[in-house]
């Protein structure tokens, strides 16, 4: 490859998979210009950071793997518990067990784009998907620990394959007789888990943002109904709208 400039490299090695740069790597280190040892440097790390990453993957698996006897291991997830307006909203997701999905992570150490992005993949990947809501006249009757329980419920009952083992984020679910054991901090340690929590953020963004063309005025597509000092403020001006937590506003109104 010395009779390519440094120019050319560069486009090639960023036209590379990372799984193939090794070797390619490889080819170019009995080049001496500096320019080409500068994206050697580079393009290691790449890889390495490509390794960690994988090796991460593999360990989000611990929890799948210890049940080698369960076909169908569902993980579930909530969003929405703390903010004032909106439902609270669960997804539950069963991955196919040789699944590998880079960069997947707990919803919130990730931007709304790489969300995006991982809710096609997940969606295109899993075995079976479902979502379950509680709204709020739901959270405001029974409160939001309950509403919890209810969308979780409901999204187990909506999955289309009924799983035989259950992995939850921090909580044991009342009422499911299909054995669970629940994760602190799930989201970041269990590739299903963290999958439905990719899921269940996405979609009520998504939700909020329908609720923002209903009621502008409270910005939801930018505040997705968490307590903002912009929303408080609409909320101390308008009062509160149809989708608004009454239990959570009673100390702000």
């Amino acid at each position: 490859m010395t009779n390519m400039t440094i120019s050319d490299i560069k486009d090639m090695l960023s036209n590379v998979p990372v799984c193939y740069l090794e070797d390619k790597l490889d080819e170019l280190k009995s080049d001496e210009r500096l320019g080409v040892k500068k994206l050697i440097d580079k393009y290691e790390k790449k890889i390495e950071a490509y390794e960690k990453e994988v090796e991460r993957i593999i360990q989000m698996k611990a929890y799948e793997n210890k049940y080698p006897d369960k076909k169908y291991i569902c993980g579930i997830d909530e969003v929405g518990r703390g903010p004032l307006s909106g439902p609270v909203v669960s997804a539950a997701v069963i991955l196919p067990k040789d699944v590998n999905i880079l960069y997947i992570n707990d919803s919130k150490k990730l931007t709304e784009a790489k969300r995006e992005e991982l809710y096609d993949i997940i969606m295109e990947k899993a075995i079976a998907v479902s979502v379950g809501m509680a709204n709020v006249d739901v959270i405001d009757d029974i409160n939001i620990l309950n509403a919890t329980y209810e969308s979780m419920i409901s999204a187990i009952d909506s999955l289309e394959i009924k799983p035989d083992m259950i992995l939850v984020d921090a909580v044991t679910i009342p009422r499911v007789k299909i054995p669970q054991e629940p994760i602190i901090k799930g989201d970041a340690k269990s590739i299903s888990i963290a999958a439905a929590s990719i899921i269940a953020k996405v979609y009520r963004d998504r939700l909020m943002k329908d609720y923002d063309q209903l009621f502008p005025e409270y910005k939801f597509a930018k505040n997705k109904g968490y307590g903002t000092q912009e929303h408080i403020e609409a909320l101390k001006e308008h009062g509160p709208c149809p989708i608004h937590r009454k239990s959570f506003i009673k100390s702000i109104l």
